[in-house]
């Protein structure tokens, strides 16, 4: 293996024609370079050197060698610039899973950000479930997730994780656009028992927190239709298929539904940003976090 240091040396010589000249380039003594060109021919297995008395040329060897070296060095120097860089959080690549509708409210505008403030900053994203976000960042799969927890099934803090709150978001009927309970301002869980529902998939914890919030108004649900896409349970409550709860971000803008606030004790979704616990600091890490956390509007 040939030391790259040696290299220096050898393009030095090169580039300034006598050992001592190169000795003054490199701050080094003349005894300290040829010493070091020695050891360099042993490393090729080539002479790379003719020697007459104190004068010194390179061989054919010697001069390929030092071409190579101007090349390897310069890579050398890229290499420790982009380390540099991403040390100081400014290059390099992140990974991010999130679940759809904190990619739209957060995600996505923060990528926006960093354009503008660290462009050498990359953002991979991956769309996940919330509750499948946190697996794949305790995995190493994944630098940053965007999760949430519900108001109504919370159950204390991953040691592992450190969480940064993001926004608060509650849940609203939705109910059909000809539905009786239009007309009111609020709309109130217990009003809904007789009526079809659309709730999530049996392990997407928002699921949990309809049937429980339903059983606190006294009611189990009839559940028709299930869908994990908030966007879908919207559209089947605007066919006229049932009634829902949804958090107020994840309706979208156009939906042809009714959407009302509840009027007593609406279940929340905290949603936050979450890293292994100990890379809190990673400069590069550190400016994702940062442009979420300014990207975060409450809702």
């Amino acid at each position: 293996m040939i030391d790259p240091r040696r290299l220096a040396v050898l393009r030095a010589l090169a580039e300034h024609g006598t050992v001592r000249a190169a000795a003054e380039t490199l701050f080094l003594t003349p005894s300290a370079v040829s010493q070091q060109l020695t050891s360099l021919e042993h490393e090729a297995g080539e002479e790379l050197l003719v020697r007459s008395g104190r004068r010194v040329r390179l061989t054919a060897a010697g001069e390929l060698l030092a071409e190579h070296a101007k090349n390897v060095l310069a890579e050398l120097e890229r290499a420790e610039a982009s380390m540099a860089a991403c040390a100081a959080g400014t290059v390099g690549r992140v990974e991010v899973a999130s679940f759809a509708s904190a990619i739209t409210r957060v995600l996505a505008p923060a990528i926006t950000t960093l354009r503008g403030s660290a462009p050498g900053i990359t953002v991979l994203v991956r769309d996940a479930e919330a509750h499948n976000s946190l697996l794949m960042l305790l995995s190493g799969e994944t630098d940053i997730a965007v999760s949430m927890e519900y108001s109504a099934t919370a159950r204390g803090e991953e040691p592992r994780l450190t969480r940064y709150p993001l926004y608060t978001e509650p849940f609203d009927a939705v109910l059909p656009p000809r539905h009786p309970l239009c007309s009111h301002e609020t709309v109130g869980v217990e009003e809904l028992s007789a009526e079809d529902w659309i709730v999530p998939l049996p392990d997407n914890p928002c699921r949990e927190v309809v049937q429980s919030r339903c059983a606190d108004a006294g009611f189990a649900p009839n559940i028709t239709h299930t869908s994990d896409d908030f966007h879908a349970v919207v559209a089947l409550v605007a066919a006229g298929t049932g009634v829902a709860l949804v958090p107020r971000g994840a309706v979208p803008a156009e939906h042809g539904a009714q959407v009302r606030p509840l009027s007593d004790r609406a279940p929340t979704r905290r949603v936050f940003a979450a890293v292994r616990h100990g890379r809190e600091q990673h400069p590069l890490l550190r400016s994702v976090l940062d442009a979420l956390l300014e990207n975060a509007q409450p809702i």
